[in-house]
């Protein structure tokens, strides 16, 4: 099966000092001892890309565009990348109108979207809660994976 990486994980791993990093890396070996495809989405490479390059002071890891590019070609390489389509737009269309989503959460929205459009039904995320709207969506817990529980 496809489990999508959400873009808090991506950061995670990048982050040595950040005591989430071990549940992320135990969570995404788990995941593929367990005969899973680890996968990415761009929207999840876009917001890793706005949060590594903004500065620490505003909640970022203050990385230079060419350090990120280089970390977003390590993730290309290591995962499978289900690109953006045309059907994507009308899915998150019918997604934000269905559900009445607003603001920030349109990009989560988004990435339900791509989901659905590519067959991809589970998120390994530490943000469940952003994701619970979406029936078709199965949000994993990294905590829970990294301890055992696989789908």
């Amino acid at each position: 099966m496809n489990i999508a990486l959400d873009s808090n994980l991506l950061l995670r791993w990048v982050q040595h000092a950040h005591p989430q990093q071990s549940v992320t890396k135990s969570a995404m070996k788990n995941l593929e001892l367990g005969g899973h495809d680890l996968c990415l989405l761009p929207q999840n490479l876009h917001e890793f890309w706005v949060v590594a390059t903004r500065p620490p002071n505003v909640n970022g890891l203050g990385k230079s565009g060419p350090e990120t590019t280089s970390l977003i070609k390590q993730f290309r390489s290591a995962y499978q990348l289900f690109g953006d389509i045309p059907s994507i737009l009308p899915e998150w269309l019918n997604l934000v109108s269905t559900y009445n989503v607003l603001g920030k959460q349109a990009h989560d929205a988004r990435i339900a979207a791509a989901m659905g459009v590519h067959g991809i039904t589970h998120i390994l995320t530490f943000n469940g809660a952003d994701f619970a709207r979406y029936p078709a969506v199965t949000a994993l817990d990294p905590y829970a994976v990294a301890a055992g529980t696989l789908p």
